[in-house]
């Protein structure tokens, strides 16, 4: 049986939980970020996906090659997807989100965009 986003999102929402500095944004996609970097999201299609470094990215491509990500018709070069066996396995999945979270902490901070607030 497939599993729904509803369901993916509680495990994705477990996750970070466990992890003290982070939290879900988004509403139509959820998603984690960190320094400016996103790093992981589940979208509004209930696609569950983690960005990894590229040799663990290659790596993990290797052993599930359908595990590519398309958004809009775009290829996400740094990102995997998960299927619903490797959702289901908590131990899996809390260690690939913990080497996710650990290649987001390495990333360069992108500058914000947002404007500085005008003194009264």
């Amino acid at each position: 049986m497939a599993l729904s986003r509803e369901d993916k999102l509680a495990a994705y929402e477990a996750l970070v939980a466990d992890v003290p500095d982070l939290e879900l944004k988004g509403k139509a996609t959820s998603y984690t970020s960190m320094n400016g970097n996103m790093f992981s999201f589940l979208s509004p299609q209930g696609d569950l996906a983690f960005r990894l470094p590229k040799a663990e990215r290659e790596a993990f491509l290797e052993e599930h090659p359908d595990a590519v990500v398309v958004q809009y018709d775009t290829v996400m070069k740094d990102y995997v997807g998960l299927s619903d066996e490797q959702i289901t396995d908590t131990d899996e999945l809390r260690a690939l989100f913990e080497r996710t979270v650990a290649n987001a902490r390495t990333l360069k901070a992108k500058p914000t965009k947002k404007r500085p607030k005008q003194a009264k």
